[in-house]
């Protein structure tokens, strides 16, 4: 990305920083290029395809999520797209004036929200996804076949590892408070 370190700078100056400080290195560099591949990978949709279509990776990834689980509720979207309720609201509300998604009561509980793809939203994913598809084939295209699958299989773990042991986690490392909630994107203030 234009105006940042290549990752080989930014190891460097890691390793110079880091020094003699007995940390595990491995697990450091593993967790710092998730966060890294994941900004630059986003960065490079949102500046191709997704720019092609007007759209944020979030708005994105809204519609996905809505396309494959069909009309899941509100608070599930927001889960699985990891955003919070709020920001969920405003990106519903940009996808419906574009005509790409609705919304509705819940057929069982009228508190709930459920969200669907319009026609033209489904219409819409049929035609982006494949050229989406196309440029994750592209950012993985120094990797094989079989090295793409240890890749996700390996990120699967990480995230399985957060998911059924994270909370105990937590808790130990909080000597059992609970951790302070995001509100509106923001860390809640401690």
């Amino acid at each position: 990305m234009p105006g940042q370190r290549s990752i080989t700078e930014a190891e460097k100056l890691a390793e110079a920083k880091l020094g003699g400080i007995p940390i595990r290195r491995e697990q450091m560099a593993a967790v710092a290029n998730i966060y890294r591949a994941a900004a630059t990978v986003r960065h490079h949709l949102e500046n191709s395809v997704l720019r092609g279509s007007d759209l944020t990776w979030t708005a994105f990834v809204v519609l996905w999520v809505v396309w494959v689980w069909g009309e899941p509720e509100t608070r599930h979207v927001a889960e699985e797209a990891g955003i919070s309720k709020g920001t969920l609201t405003g990106v519903v509300r940009t996808l419906e004036s574009r005509g790409l998604l609705a919304r509705s009561g819940h057929p069982d509980d009228g508190r709930l929200v459920v969200l669907r793809l319009t026609p033209e939203g489904e219409g819409f994913m049929r035609q982006v996804f494949p050229a989406f598809n196309e440029e994750e084939a592209f950012v993985t295209s120094r990797l094989s076949d079989e090295e793409c699958r240890a890749l996700a299989d390996g990120l699967r773990r990480v995230v399985l590892q957060v998911e059924e042991e994270g909370e105990d986690r937590r808790r130990s490392l909080l000597n059992g408070a609970e951790p302070a909630r995001r509100r509106s994107g923001r860390r809640a203030k401690g």
